[in-house]
C-alpha cells in the first residue's frame, strides 16, 4: 500500500516528465496486479455459507 501512495504522490506533483509518468505507470500497474493476485487468494480461501448452513466456494 505504501507503494501505491508513494507513486500517486509522484504523478500527482504537476512537474513531472514523461519518461517518469509511463515509469510511474508501469509501477503502478504491477502494483495493480499484485493486489489483484492477493485478492484472488483470498477469495479462494472464502467460504460462505447458505441458508442449510452448508458451505461453499466464494463465487
Amino acid at each position: 500500500m505504501k507503494s501505491w501512495m508513494i507513486s500517486r504522490k509522484r504523478c500527482s506533483q504537476r512537474k513531472i516528465s514523461l519518461e517518469d509518468s509511463f515509469r510511474y505507470y508501469a509501477e503502478a500497474m504491477e502494483l495493480l496486479k499484485q493486489c489483484d493476485e492477493q485478492i484472488g487468494a483470498v477469495e479462494e480461501k472464502v467460504r460462505i455459507l447458505d441458508e442449510n448452513g452448508e458451505k461453499h466456494e466464494f463465487e
